[in-house]
């Protein structure tokens, strides 16, 4: 019996020109900073795994990155966004490109998919609404994705920043969240 390949691989694993030479072979895929074997399925948690690798646990996937291991981006940000809570001092690793802030965070904001820290779907739709430079297409299905498998609609996303008081940038994600759940009424319509 031959032995598996981990279903996640990255530098750490093996040289990166080993791993780039399997892929042209057909034998890996790339996924974010990391390969996989071509017969796993790429899933939530296969997308957590690759973030992880080599990530402080204390490290959070916020933004578009959360929206990504979610599921509701296909393709990876060119930079992660990651945050940590107030306190944590710590950093990513200097080989993944990517932007780190500390925030104020409590513990039902954050859901561990494979041993990764990620926000939830909630708050990932909250720091999008509110945080996202650029507000166009991509981030409104990412919203939309993210509020349909989180089962949340434009009352519980409303309430969720209605309940904070003193929220920096809280009109725009409101207004950004009638446009958004237009969007999606749109869409559904047609």
């Amino acid at each position: 019996m031959t032995p598996r390949l981990p279903s996640v691989l990255s530098a750490l694993d093996l040289p990166l020109v080993e791993l780039q030479c399997a892929a042209l072979d057909g034998e890996l895929y790339a996924l974010d900073q990391c390969f996989c074997p071509i017969d796993e399925f790429e899933t939530i948690h296969l997308r957590a795994r690759a973030l992880g690798v080599g990530l402080d646990p204390r490290v959070i996937a916020e933004q578009l990155s959360a929206a990504w291991v979610w599921g509701a981006l296909i393709a990876p940000p060119r930079r992660h966004q990651l945050c940590v809570a107030i306190g944590a001092r710590t950093r990513p690793h200097p080989s993944l490109n990517a932007t780190l802030r500390e925030v104020v965070i409590s513990a039902e904001e954050i859901d561990t998919v494979a041993g990764v820290s990620v926000t939830s779907r909630l708050r990932t739709v909250i720091d999008l609404l509110r945080f996202s430079e650029q507000f166009g297409d991509r981030e409104i299905s990412a919203i939309a994705t993210l509020m349909a498998d989180g089962k949340l609609d434009h009352a519980a996303c409303s309430d969720s920043l209605s309940a904070r008081r003193n929220l920096p940038k809280k009109r725009i994600a409101l207004e950004r969240l009638a446009l958004a759940c237009a969007s999606q009424t749109q869409a559904t319509a047609s």
